[in-house]
């Protein structure tokens, strides 16, 4: 089995700390994304620029991920593909999402669609500001999870 981290890249803040933690215990990283991304030169991290169709980015990781990868993203609806492929998956700020958290997850997503949709978006807040704890516990996160799946 070998290890892959799949960044869903479009709007990721993380990228550079997954660098980190994957080139600290070897692990490739594929980077994800619609249009071209400055990643870093490095022989384990691969650079996937997928067309702009609708979920194109979310399809190619989807068909990849399984119970050898892990995958960072913050679409809930591609997280829940993920898990069900046995994929360990991770929000940006660190949260993993678990078959047990999933679907309350969707339910929360489908709610703030409609609020939006009937009340207008500037009566509903959005997420609430990406932050240095996020960040850090982004890192540890990951880092466990790396730990965990290496010793499998």
């Amino acid at each position: 089995m070998t290890l892959t981290i799949y960044i869903d890249a479009d709007a990721c803040p993380v990228r550079e700390e997954v660098y980190k933690v994957a080139l600290r215990h070897n692990v490739p990283v594929v980077v994800v994304s619609n249009s071209f991304l400055r990643v870093l030169t490095h022989p384990l991290i691969k650079r996937a620029v997928v067309n702009d169709s609708f979920d194109a980015a979310d399809d190619y990781i989807a068909q990849r991920a399984g119970m050898d990868s892990i995958v960072i993203t913050a679409d809930i609806l591609l997280a829940e593909r993920c898990l069900n492929s046995g994929a360990v998956t991770l929000a940006p700020n660190g949260k993993p999402f678990t078959n047990d958290s999933i679907g309350s997850a969707i339910a929360v997503r489908a709610i703030m669609a409609d609020l939006r949709a009937g009340a207008g978006s500037e009566n509903i807040g959005g997420p609430p500001p990406f932050t240095g704890a996020d960040r850090s516990k982004f890192l540890q996160v990951l880092h466990e999870s790396v730990v965990r799946l290496l010793r499998v």
